[in-house]
């Protein structure tokens, strides 16, 4: 493991500050450096390697963003394409597998921000504040105040800073404003479940070979990822922590990290919470081993071997950018003028409770990221990268990955400099069709991908029901899965599935549905087998929205409310015989009056 040295002489005044040395980090501190920027990269964690997440917190498997485009000819012996490339792909070719040793990803990182004499690393800092001033009525940032590792108090001033840090805690400070998890979606309680990754020592070939084998099971040199029945795991509080199925990277000293373990309840902005979960994580994990040991015979000579020190968190802030990634864009893997990424990994959806699971939303072809989605709205002089940019909660299941992360830390670097040359603040660049154009154009000339092949229109979109599916699919009352087959447009509906949906969206929008529906449900027979009809699903609509109708009028009273649209009426083919797809559309209709426009287009 390389010694990773900071430097002594922390000058007054950099181009551009970059926080943070999660892969992001590294990424836009890297590329600021190839295109002649002077760069501080500071860390505030007690860190002795780079890579954060990746090698600290030890989650050593990279969730990849596939081409669309893959070789035709004899793809099983060729390398797979990648989108974005960039300087992602030139730290992942270092390995060989979807999973890497974490002290060799360490040191590859070490020797990429060595290499870039423009690159000043300062680690273990104990405080890092923005310096914000006024310029022509609006707040920017300025800089950075510094305490040392050995207490040293340092202003450092700045023309940009990029903040990489998981939460955007420069960039909150400052006064950029964000959403917090769902509350984009009405849930205003709840993050996806939070990780402690474990390990388990004593892998040898033999076993490694032999985990591959097991049913439901992938694997490749450095990656194992299935057993689904990991998730039997009695938890010693399931309100806290519970088991899903194991993704598990090895590692060089016989070591494997397992991925797999989901922490509840923890505040990802409040690090008392963040230790009460690593200390819930570190005593729960050898009940852990113990129960993979006696579960698959395969692993009964491994041994229990620690915890990471660091707490994977999926989901803090989102960012309320110039432009917000929407589930739309993910769904129709739409194009924008100024994608600077792109992005096809499955919207994945972890649990945020015991009792509400994770799904696959469903599998983008290739969707892409704006460079607006860097840009606050309301502070200048600065760009967020990472899970925390802006990107709704729902397509930041997909947009989180660590491979999009790091383009848009390559574009962030690269803007820097042409803000510096154009004279233009980073808001006024993403403005700039011109100026973006050409930020395209460098980055493709330092190794960015930044093609987009035609793609077809997905099939779901080509539905009737497609426009409230997708407003269902942003709620979690439908998902498609990993094959885009899952939604069910055409099945049979019934009462008890389109009540759990309404009370989904009752507590999502509690001023819009204040109603109560159980009463209702009571005198309707067989809810679970029974189809729904269209005077039964208005009922427990108007129930839910407290509005008296009628007895057999309910659909006339929300028709005439403006609540329902006599063209989303007109194509129900059976009224007597809904498909979930027509109760989707329905929900559309409805979401008009509590959703803002970009959530229901």
């Amino acid at each position: 493991m390389l010694p990773v040295v900071s430097v002594t002489d922390v000058a007054d005044r950099y181009d551009v500050i970059v926080t943070g040395t999660d892969p992001e980090g590294i990424a836009a501190a890297v590329s600021a450096a190839r295109n002649g920027l002077k760069v501080l990269l500071v860390d505030g964690h007690d860190r002795t390697m780079l890579g954060g997440l990746m090698t600290v917190g030890g989650l050593n498997m990279i969730d990849l963003n596939y081409s669309p485009k893959q070789p035709f000819i004899l793809p099983q012996l060729r390398e797979s394409r990648y989108l974005n490339r960039g300087i992602f792909q030139e730290w992942y070719d270092q390995f060989d597998g979807s999973a890497f040793d974490v002290k060799v990803a360490a040191n590859v990182f070490y020797k990429m921000v060595k290499n870039e004499k423009n690159i000043d690393l300062l680690m273990e800092t104990k405080q890092m504040s923005p310096i914000t001033a006024t310029i022509n009525e609006r707040t920017a940032v300025t800089g950075l105040q510094l305490t040392l590792k050995d207490g040293t108090e340092r202003k450092v001033s700045a023309d940009a800073i990029i903040d990489a840090t998981q939460n955007a805690d420069v960039a909150a400070e400052a006064g950029a404003e964000f959403t917090l998890g769902r509350a984009d979606i009405g849930d205003h309680n709840s993050v996806m479940a939070s990780t402690l990754v474990f390990r388990m020592s004593g892998m040898t070939q033999e076993i490694w070979e032999k985990l591959g084998k097991h049913d439901d099971t992938g694997i490749d040199r450095m990656s194992v990822w299935g057993y689904k029945e990991a998730k039997e795991y009695e938890s010693s509080d399931p309100s806290k922590v519970k088991m899903r199925g194991l993704n598990i990277g090895r590692q060089n000293d016989g070591t494997i990290l397992i991925n797999s373990m989901l922490l509840f309840g923890i505040d990802p902005l409040d690090p008392k919470s963040i230790q009460e979960g690593i200390k819930t994580g570190t005593a729960e994990a050898p009940r852990i081993v113990d129960f993979l040991k006696k579960r698959f015979p395969e692993m009964a000579t491994l041994q229990y071997d620690g915890v990471a020190s660091e707490l994977y968190l999926r989901e803090s802030r989102h960012l309320k950018a110039e432009y917000r990634l929407i589930l739309a864009d993910v769904m129709e893997n739409r194009k924008h003028w100024d994608d600077i990424a792109y992005g096809s990994y499955p919207v994945d959806i972890q649990s945020t409770s015991d009792g509400r699971i994770g799904t696959v939303l469903m599998k983008p072809s290739q969707y892409g990221v704006p460079f607006r989605t860097l840009v606050p709205r309301t502070v200048d002089g600065l760009l967020v990268v990472g899970r925390s940019a802006g990107f709704d909660t729902v397509p930041h299941g997909s947009a989180r990955t660590i491979p999009v992360g790091m383009a848009t830390g390559q574009a962030a670097g690269a803007a820097v400099k042409f803000a510096k040359d154009t004279k233009m603040t980073l808001r006024e660049l993403s403005g700039s069709e011109t100026e973006i154009a050409a930020l395209k154009k460098q980055l493709t000339k330092q190794g960015m991908d930044l093609s987009r092949p035609n793609l077809s229109e997905p099939e779901y979109m080509k539905s009737k029901d497609y426009p409230g599916m997708l407003v269902s699919a942003n709620m979690y009352l439908t998902s498609g899965g990993y094959d885009n087959d899952g939604w069910g447009l055409d099945g049979e509906a019934n009462v008890q599935r389109f009540f759990n949906a309404v009370r989904v969206m009752r507590s999502l929008h509690p001023d819009f549905f204040p109603g109560d529906m159980e009463d209702v449900l009571v005198t309707m027979t067989d809810k679970g087998t029974n189809p729904l009809s269209l005077e039964e699903a208005s009922v427990l609509i108007a129930s839910a929205m407290d509005l008296p109708v009628t007895e057999g009028a309910a659909t006339e009273a929300l028709l005439a409310g403006g609540f329902l649209e006599q063209g989303t009426l007109d194509k129900i083919s059976d009224k007597e015989k809904l498909t979930n797809g027509d109760y989707y559309s329905l929900i559309g209709d409805l979401s008009k009056h509590f959703l803002t426009p970009e959530h229901v287009q």
